[in-house]
């Protein structure tokens, strides 16, 4: 297991047991990071008590159906955005039974940047207990697999936090 891998495993396990010791469900609308996070959580033995589901919302089309992100949003600020970041939290929450949501958007390249959104620029948004918290990384351009990776640790440490702050994404 690399060094990666073996954060990545520990932070998802204090995840699965913190939601598991307070009863609390999880629920992920990933883009950029194809289904990592809910990945990661699955590969804890117990996962069953936390994960309520995993949205992989690629596309603008599955973003829209699956989890009501409003297309105006994605017209006007792009899919790789805080509002849509929140809009996929929070659409999330509505479209599921979890208690708390994370979301991704970014763009992990090699293709697919601009100047003003270039490849590692990935946005979260965290939802529960009637708040979003939003936070924006810019990872540089470290490779497709790299700013993945680095993506779920994030979202681990957004949920983890959560917890801590008692659900104040």
């Amino acid at each position: 297991m690399t060094e990666e891998a073996g954060e990545i495993a520990g932070k998802a396990r204090r995840v699965i047991e913190a939601y598991t010791a307070l009863g609390l469900k999880i629920a992920t609308a990933e883009s950029c990071t194809g289904g990592l996070i809910a990945a990661a959580l699955t590969d804890i033995a117990g996962s069953s008590a936390v994960l309520d589901r995993g949205f992989v919302t690629y596309s603008n089309e599955a973003k829209i159906a699956m989890i009501g992100v409003d297309p105006a949003s994605l017209t006007a600020d792009g899919a790789v955005s805080e509002a849509v970041a929140r809009q996929m939290a929070e659409g999330t929450l509505r479209a599921s039974n979890a208690d708390v949501t994370i979301s991704v958007t970014g763009i992990a390249g090699p293709g697919g940047s601009s100047s003003a959104k270039p490849v590692g620029l990935v946005h979260f948004a965290c939802a529960g207990n009637g708040l979003t918290r939003h936070v924006e990384k810019r990872f540089g351009d470290l490779g497709r697999s790299a700013i993945r990776g680095a993506s779920v640790s994030v979202a681990l440490d957004l949920l983890l936090e959560a917890v801590r702050d008692q659900l104040a994404c």
